[in-house]
């Protein structure tokens, strides 16, 4: 099947899809740190043991990624967006009648392997079905399934676990992952491809070798997601227990955050597009997160109202590069071999992130939320020297995803 063989309806379909599906594997990947409050105040876990409690499905995303990814580039879109999301609705079951938090931490874990699914099948769904031209801006808008999954999962999971508990908390990931499995199975259309028997060597060739370009987008995005890390876990339990919000407003506030988070990729991703780059315009965001995190530690230290909107500002900036850096590595990587690039891709960034709530947890119980923003601060100066400067796909070849 070829592009121009679907109409333009059913090829914007498959990103909804796409989008659905991430979307609700990251209800479950992130929605477990919105459970830290109610973790550290019933449960008795400090900000160290809760933060490890929420990276769990993280570092389970980190064990299966790479395989995901070459389970995509070999059996195709469909059946793994499928599989994965109920596998991923499974596990949120099981923890959410585990009794023992050893056993929740089990099943978590085994969920992050499930959910891990989702990210090389959706983004080859987009970049498979798409022209060049127009891949910047569906690419940014499938990378809003993040922000939005987490705002969807701080808009409900920390009111349902304050009034109902953790099980009832935990029900809701299952609930939405179980849809996408019916959706993705019921819609999804593997995008076209040449047999690999036909194809040049050149597109068969393995991109990392003789080339530092995509360990270079690797780098600069795990410097990037730092401080997105940070900012994610820990601005509910801010907002709480140093500004002394109540759970609903505090998730209603990370929820508006989220969702201009989501504006801020699509924006990106029109931007690069527009401009033939997609590396340029991470370079320009990595000064923003910088500034934006140095700011908020400045006004968080003296205690100003500002930081209140700096977090927010923050919580855009921080994520706007995403889809840049996964647009760019899907293009260079090439339709066999972008499954497992972009698995890569996200081994590197979820291994980040799995780290960073307990490193954090135990940064902030020592010396505060001052120190670990500044800190975090630093992460995207170091990325700048990083960025390729002469790799930028649509100018340096013709994208083949």
């Amino acid at each position: 099947m070829r592009t121009s063989t679907i109409g333009t309806a059913r090829r914007w379909s498959m990103l909804v899809i796409a989008l659905t599906a991430t979307l609700c594997a990251n209800v479950f990947i992130n929605g477990v740190a919105f459970l830290i409050p109610t973790l550290h105040t019933e449960r008795g876990l400090d900000l160290a043991e809760a933060g490890l409690m929420s990276a769990l499905p993280s570092f389970g995303m980190v064990t299966t990624l790479i395989a995901w990814g070459y389970i995509v580039d070999r059996f195709g879109e469909r059946l793994v967006l499928t599989v994965g999301s109920a596998l991923t609705a499974a596990a949120a079951l099981a923890a959410a009648f585990s009794h023992s938090l050893v056993t929740v931490g089990v099943f978590l874990f085994l969920g992050g392997m499930a959910a891990a699914s989702s990210n090389s099948a959706s983004g080859r769904l987009v970049v498979g079905w798409f022209p060049p031209h127009q891949r910047g801006l569906v690419m940014g808008i499938r990378q809003t399934a993040t922000p939005l999954g987490v705002g969807l999962g701080a808009l409900v999971i920390p009111q349902l676990a304050e009034v109902r508990g953790v099980t009832a908390a935990l029900m809701f990931p299952a609930i939405v992952c179980a849809a996408a499995a019916v959706i993705s199975v019921v819609g999804v259309l593997d995008p076209p491809r040449p047999p690999r028997a036909e194809a040049h060597a050149d597109t068969l060739a393995n991109p990392y070798r003789g080339s530092s370009t995509l360990w270079r987008i690797h780098a600069v995005s795990v410097l990037l997601v730092a401080p997105q890390s940070l900012v994610w876990t820990f601005t509910l339990v801010w907002l709480m227990t140093d500004r002394g919000w109540s759970a609903v407003s505090a998730g209603a506030l990370v929820t508006v955050a989220q969702v201009l988070g989501a504006a801020g990729r699509i924006a990106a991703g029109k931007w690069s597009d527009m401009t033939g780059s997609r590396l340029q315009p991470i370079r320009t965001i990595a000064i923003g997160a910088s500034a934006a995190m140095g700011l908020l530690a400045v006004t968080d230290l003296i205690h100003s109202p500002m930081s209140v909107a700096l977090i927010v500002v923050a919580s855009v900036v921080t994520v706007s590069d995403n889809g840049l850096a996964f647009t760019a590595i899907a293009e260079i990587a090439g339709p066999f071999w972008s499954g497992r690039a972009l698995g890569t891709q996200n081994t590197t960034q979820l291994l980040t992130t799995g780290i960073v709530p307990p490193a954090f947890g135990a940064l902030i119980t020592a010396a505060g939320f001052p120190l670990a923003f500044a800190v975090c601060a630093l992460f995207p100066l170091i990325a700048l020297p990083l960025v390729p400067v002469d790799a930028d796909p649509l100018r340096s070849r013709q994208p083949t995803g």
